[in-house]
């Protein structure tokens, strides 16, 4: 059994930051791929940011240059730094992460998401 858990989202005005947490513990031997999507109301969830577990990262054309997505290993965490926020960025922010568990099945889990609404 596997669990991400997101912290961080709130309400922030156009142009604030925020910096969102997402933990996994459970039965991990280890992760590969650590994305960020995002689902807005009425709309289809969208990729936001993954990074590899060597640290290289890529990002959707909206976010770029405003959001950093990293991770620490050791901690099994994955983050995403969000500056410049806009309007348009509210959302309910998921994250999604590749894991090979203990007894060797690879699969994606997902965490519950968090909301996060700008307000302009």
């Amino acid at each position: 059994q596997v669990q991400l858990v997101e912290s961080g989202g709130g309400l922030v005005q156009a142009g604030g930051s925020l910096r969102l947490s997402c933990a996994a513990s459970g039965n991990i031997f280890s992760i590969g791929f650590m994305s960020w999507y995002r689902q807005a109301p009425g709309k289809q969830r969208d990729l936001v940011a993954t990074i590899t577990s060597t640290g290289s990262t890529n990002y959707a054309d909206s976010v770029k240059g405003r959001f950093t997505i990293s991770r620490d290993n050791a901690k099994n965490t994955v983050y995403l730094q969000m500056n410049s926020l806009k309007p348009e960025d509210t959302a309910v922010y998921y994250c999604k992460a590749y894991v090979r568990t203990s007894d060797a099945y690879d699969m994606d889990y997902w965490g519950k998401g968090t909301l996060v609404t700008v307000s302009s």
